[in-house]
């Protein structure tokens, strides 16, 4: 395949091999979320955002599997370095709780592991002072590290604080900060002391223009809620608070300065461990390392995973627990293949500049989708290239999506009625013209049927 001329070529979607191995899958595996009948080939022509199904359609993916495969496909600047080593097994190893290296010493060594990976990470969040990386299997397993090391830190504490319409994973800890959709946390138990606050997702307010009640009786209500302003939390007893930067789940919500502002005002006043989850905003997504890179907060932990391929708990040494066994794993996180695919990947963004590539990328790709944009798209946003489209309607969101994956567009639903575009960090100006145009295209079809009216 030939990324500089590929062209997405659909001829049924799903097609009969697809549907075989939907059936296949489905037969034994518990019931998920599934966002498309997308069955990619593996032993099929791939590269970057451009992939192959089992019944040779070929598609163009603004998903990046939700964030997880930041620069899509087999692409070149991750595989051409994999290729020079001779992988042996065990690859799949224990993570924090063994060593493991690859020659005489460190700077000798002949592959990146773990060590490498965390030295990686450090690197990356020094702007904040972090020097000490926990590692696990998933972004869940990273929010769940950082409620234990933060409740450790400020013990004894009772109280977290979370915001509305965030996500933060799928495990019952998580899930108690998880605050966007029911079916998320219906009927399963939540961890005490957890407050919701607010998420202020207009990007213009002001505390005098602010209408989603955080900016409320002279200051906020995060302000409000604490005792010495006149509510009824202790702040010395708040383990933590966290936030997603941007929003994910929830709606690919953008946040004003003033509300970040007072986010980080609250914080370091009463010094308050800031957790901030990048898991999805992350590793260069919005044209910075951390999403938190472009607001005026001061992250006391980072939760990463998705794009980083393991899951990471970084922060400063005077906060993770200093007993042994307060933390562990002995599977998963930090084993050889993801440490090497997390740090090949640091590597990529940084050799290649794709910071500013994602930055560039993402203006050419909201100034293409706001050109004569129809009544029914309400807004268009982003930040690098983690973007947004919000529509009119559920159903007319839903019938995008459908009208796009018809003309071989991989793209996801967030929050009520609103598509996230993610297309890889190296993209194009070719591929971002390219998919914007097919979306273009898909919205206009809506818009001329009925059946999202």
């Amino acid at each position: 395949m030939d990324r500089d001329t590929a062209q997405p070529d659909v001829d049924a979607f799903p097609g009969p091999n697809g549907r075989k191995w939907v059936e296949f899958h489905g037969a034994n595996a518990a019931p998920s979320e599934y966002s498309h009948e997308f069955v990619w080939d593996i032993t099929r022509e791939a590269d970057g955002p451009f992939v192959t199904d089992v019944d040779g359609n070929v598609l163009l993916d603004f998903t990046c599997h939700i964030g997880a495969a930041p620069l899509g496909y087999q692409n070149e600047k991750i595989t051409a370095k994999l290729r020079e080593f001779d992988l042996v097994e065990p690859m799949k190893i224990a993570g924090q709780d063994l060593y493991f290296g690859a020659g005489p010493t460190p700077e000798e060594s002949a592959v990146p592991g773990s060590s490498h990976l965390m030295e990686k990470l450090t690197d990356v969040s020094s702007q904040y002072g972090m020097d000490t990386v926990f590692l696990s299997n998933s972004g869940a397993e990273a929010v769940e590290n950082a409620m234990k090391i933060t409740h450790d830190y400020r013990a004894p504490s009772k109280y977290g604080i979370t915001f509305d319409d965030s996500f933060h994973g799928r495990t019952l800890g998580t899930l108690s900060l998880t605050k966007s959709k029911e079916v998320y946390t219906r009927h399963y138990p939540e961890i005490s002391g957890i407050e919701t606050m607010p998420f202020c997702a207009d990007r213009g307010c002001t505390a005098d223009t602010c209408d989603c009640g955080f900016f409320a009786g002279g200051g906020s209500q995060l302000r409000n809620s604490l005792s010495p302003e006149g509510g009824h939390i202790n702040p010395d007893e708040i383990a933590f608070l966290t936030l997603e930067p941007i929003q994910g789940v929830g709606g690919y919500r953008f946040p004003s300065q003033e509300f970040m502002q007072e986010v980080a005002d609250v914080t370091d006043e009463y010094d308050i461990p800031l957790v901030v989850d990048e898991i999805q905003s992350g590793v260069g997504r919005t044209g910075e390392i951390w999403a938190a890179d472009h607001y005026p907060i001061e992250p006391d932990v980072i939760a990463s995973a998705k794009a980083l391929r393991v899951g990471a708990t970084i922060s400063r040494s005077e906060i993770f627990p200093s007993e042994k066994n307060r933390l562990g794993s002995t599977f998963g996180g930090g084993d050889l293949l993801g440490s090497m695919m997390g740090t090949f990947t640091l590597e990529a963004i940084q050799e290649h500049d794709l910071l500013a590539n994602a930055t560039r990328r993402g203006t050419q790709a909201t100034e293409l989708l706001r050109e004569d944009t129809p009544d029914y798209v309400e807004d268009v946003r982003g930040k690098g290239l983690m973007l947004a489209v919000e529509f009119d309607t559920p159903d007319r969101r839903a019938a995008v999506v459908a009208e796009a994956l018809d003309r071989g567009l991989l793209t996801l639903g967030c929050g009520k009625k609103t598509i996230r575009l993610l297309p890889p960090l190296d993209s194009t100006e070719r591929e971002i013209e390219l998919g914007v145009s097919i979306f273009l295209e898909a919205v206009d079809a809506v818009g001329a049927s009925a059946k999202a009216a």
